[in-house]
C-alpha cells in the first residue's frame, strides 16, 4: 500500500477513535476525581441538612407564562442591570430568578432575542438561584417570605441589602452585589436580639426544570458539575441523579453547579471553611445544587456573616480563568470539559483567538493556523518523503530477503531488523506528520465545539456560524425546494469541497496496485464526506486547507524525490 495512503488511513482510523471512544475509556481508567468524602479531613463531622426555605425541588409542577410572571412580580422586583446582564431579583423569597445575557443572541437572526440563562420557578424551563438559612428552633425566612430592599436597583458598585425579621429577636440581611461580568457576591448575615443563643446554618441553591438541552457526550460534559478536595468532577449526571439518589461531598475550596455546553451556573462557597455539596433530583424532571456550611452558633447580642458567591453567565476561557486567579475560585477554567488534551487544546485556542483579534474573521484565523502547523510539520515531512524514497528504493533487496526466508519468520524478523540498521531505514518514518495532526485535529474539534468564543462567528457568504455543521445543502437546491433533507443526507457544500480536495490528494498519489486498496482508497474521500458532515464547519475549513496545502507540498517533494511518483513494479 503506498506510504501516503497508509498515513492517512491511520490518520483517520485514529483521529475517529481519538473523536468518539477516548473520552470515556480515560475517564473509566483514569477518574477525574476521587471518591466524594464523608467529611472533611480535621474538621468536625456534620450532617447536610436539607434547606427548609427557598428550594423549590419538589415544587408541584407548573407552567405559567414568563411574561406575566414578571409583569405580575414587577413590583416586589429589584432590576439587575450590569454591562453584560439584565434581569431582576424576585423579593418573595429573595431569589435570583430573572437573568438574561446581553451580549449572546439565541441564533444568528438580526432580531434574535438574547440568551435567557434563569427563569422564575413555574415557567418553562424554570431555573434560579438562592440564598438563605436552615434554623434550629427559631422560624427563618422562607420561601414566601417578603424582603425588604435597601436599594432600588443591583448594578456594579450599587449593591442591594434585603432584611426580614422573625419576628422573635433574630433579623436576617442578605446584600448582593455584582461586578461588571456575571460574578454575584453575597453576604448573609443573622443579628441576634432575642434572649438566647441560636443555630442557623447557611445555604445557597440553584434549582432548574428539565435537563439541558446540549446532550452530555463522550467529549463535552453538560449537566451537574463541581469542583472538590482538588479536582473536576464530571462524573455525575442527570440519570444518576434521577436513578441513583442524591450525590453528596464535602471539601474546603471548590464549587458546584449546572454547566451547559456554553453557560454556567456555580455556587461558590467560602473558599477557606468547610462545605457540604449536594446535587439531588425532585419531582417533575427538577433538579437542584446546593451547599450548606457547618453549623455557626449566634450569642445573644452578636451576629455573624457568611459569604459566597454566585456564577451566572457564559464561559469565557479567559472571564473564568480571571475569576480562578483574581477571584481565587479553584479551578474554575474547568468549568469547561478540556478533557486529557487540555496540554494541547488550550495553547492552540489560545493561538486562534490571538489569530481572530490580529485578523478579524475566525474562518480565515482557522487557515492561518492551518498554514501554521504545516509550515511547522514541513521539515518532518521532508524527512518523511526521504524515508519513503529510501525504503521504495531497498524493496528490490526487502523482497529477496522476504524470498530468501519465507518459511521461517523468525530469522526473516531478524535479517529485516538487520538490513534496516545497516542501511539506517526507519520503516515507520512516514507516520510522524500523521501522528502530529491528530492532537491538532482534536484540539480544534474540542474548541470550536467547547469555546463560546468560536460560537456563531461567520466566516464568508452563507457561512454564519463556524462553529455548526454547513447549512447550505444542494440536495433541496440550496433551500429552493421547500423541504429539509434528513440529517444523513444534509451535506452542505463544504463537506461536498472537503470530499473533492480529498479525492484529488488521493489523485496526485500512485495508485496502489491491489484491486481492493484502490476501490477502498477511491470510496474514502465520499465517505469522509458523509462523516464530517455534522461537524463544525470550522473543524472541516481546517481538514479543506490541510489538503490543498498536503497537494502542494507533494508537487513540491516529489519534484525532489521523483521516484516516489512511479508505482513500483512487482
Amino acid at each position: 500500500m503506498k506510504e501516503e495512503q497508509k498515513n492517512f488511513l491511520i490518520f483517520a482510523v485514529i483521529a475517529a477513535v481519538v473523536l468518539f471512544a477516548w473520552q470515556p475509556v480515560a475517564r473509566h481508567f483514569f477518574p477525574s476525581s476521587p471518591k466524594p468524602a464523608a467529611t472533611q479531613s480535621g474538621a468536625t463531622p456534620q450532617p447536610t441538612p436539607t434547606p427548609s426555605a427557598g428550594p423549590a425541588v419538589n415544587a408541584a409542577k407548573s407552567t405559567r407564562n414568563l411574561n406575566q410572571v414578571l409583569g405580575g412580580s414587577k413590583a416586589q422586583r429589584i432590576p439587575i442591570d450590569t454591562p453584560t446582564l439584565k434581569g431582576s431579583i424576585d423579593l418573595q423569597g429573595a431569589r435570583i430568578d430573572d437573568l438574561v445575557l446581553k451580549d449572546y443572541k439565541q441564533t444568528v437572526a438580526k432580531n434574535s432575542p438574547p440568551i435567557r440563562l434563569l427563569s422564575p420557578d413555574g415557567t418553562p424551563n424554570a431555573y434560579f438561584a438562592g440564598f438563605g438559612w436552615h434554623a434550629d428552633g427559631i422560624p427563618a425566612p422562607g420561601m414566601n417570605t417578603l424582603w425588604k430592599a435597601s436599594g432600588s436597583m443591583l448594578a456594579p458598585g450599587k449593591p442591594v441589602t434585603l432584611e426580614a425579621d422573625n419576628g422573635r429577636g433574630q433579623r436576617f440581611r442578605i446584600q448582593i452585589s455584582v461586578d461588571d461580568k456575571y460574578m454575584f457576591t453575597v453576604r448573609q448575615t443573622i443579628a441576634n436580639t432575642g434572649n438566647g443563643p441560636v443555630q442557623v446554618t447557611p445555604y445557597g441553591f440553584v434549582s432548574r426544570d428539565g435537563e439541558s438541552k446540549d446532550k452530555d457526550t463522550w467529549t463535552i460534559h453538560t449537566g451537574p458539575m463541581s469542583v472538590h478536595n482538588g479536582s473536576a468532577d464530571y462524573d455525575v449526571d442527570f440519570k444518576d441523579l434521577r436513578k441513583k439518589g442524591p450525590s453528596k461531598f464535602t471539601t474546603t475550596g471548590g464549587w458546584l453547579g449546572f454547566t451547559d455546553k456554553y453557560w454556567l451556573t456555580a455556587l461558590v462557597p467560602d473558599q477557606a471553611a468547610p462545605a457540604n455539596g449536594e446535587f439531588r433530583a425532585g419531582n417533575n424532571d427538577s433538579f437542584q445544587a446546593d451547599f450548606t456550611t457547618n453549623p455557626m452558633l449566634v450569642q445573644p447580642g452578636q451576629q455573624k456573616s457568611y459569604t459566597s458567591r454566585f456564577f451566572a453567565g457564559s464561559k469565557d476561557v479567559s472571564l473564568l480563568q480571571h475569576y480562578e486567579n483574581a477571584g481565587h475560585v479553584e479551578l474554575f477554567d474547568k468549568a469547561i470539559d478540556w478533557g486529557w488534551f487540555e496540554i494541547v487544546e488550550k495553547p492552540i485556542f489560545y493561538y486562534l483567538d490571538w489569530l481572530f483579534r490580529m485578523i478579524g474573521n475566525f474562518g480565515f484565523s482557522i487557515i492561518a493556523l492551518t498554514f501554521t502547523i504545516r509550515l511547522l510539520m514541513f521539515p518532518i515531512a521532508q524527512k518523511q518523503f526521504a524515508s519513503m524514497a529510501k525504503m521504495r528504493a531497498a524493496q528490490p533487496k526487502i523482497k529477496a530477503l522476504q524470498e530468501r526466508h519465507k518459511e521461517d519468520k523468525a530469522r526473516l524478523q531478524q535479517e529485516m531488523m538487520a538490513f534496516y540498521k545497516e542501511e539506517q531505514l526507519n520503516p515507520l518514518g512516514g507516520c510522524a506528520p500523521t501522528l502530529l495532526q491528530i492532537p491538532v485535529f482534536f484540539a480544534l474539534y474540542k474548541a470550536l465545539e467547547l469555546t463560546i468564543e468560536m460560537r456563531h462567528q461567520p466566516f464568508i457568504l452563507w457561512i454564519k456560524d463556524l462553529s455548526a455543521p454547513d447549512p447550505l445543502t444542494p440536495v433541496n437546491l440550496f433551500g429552493l425546494l421547500p423541504f429539509t433533507p434528513p440529517h444523513f443526507l444534509a451535506i452542505g457544500v463544504i463537506p461536498i469541497l472537503l470530499g473533492v480536495t480529498m479525492f484529488f490528494q488521493f489523485r496526485l498519489n500512485p495508485q496502489a496496485m491491489d484491486p481492493t486498496q484502490k476501490q477502498i482508497f477511491g470510496l474514502m474521500p465520499w465517505v469522509m464526506m458523509f462523516i464530517m458532515a455534522p461537524f463544525a464547519v470550522g473543524l472541516q475549513i481546517y481538514w479543506i486547507t490541510s489538503n490543498l496545502l498536503t497537494i502542494a507540498q507533494q508537487q513540491y517533494l516529489y519534484s525532489r524525490h521523483p521516484a516516489l511518483r512511479t508505482p513500483k513494479k512487482t
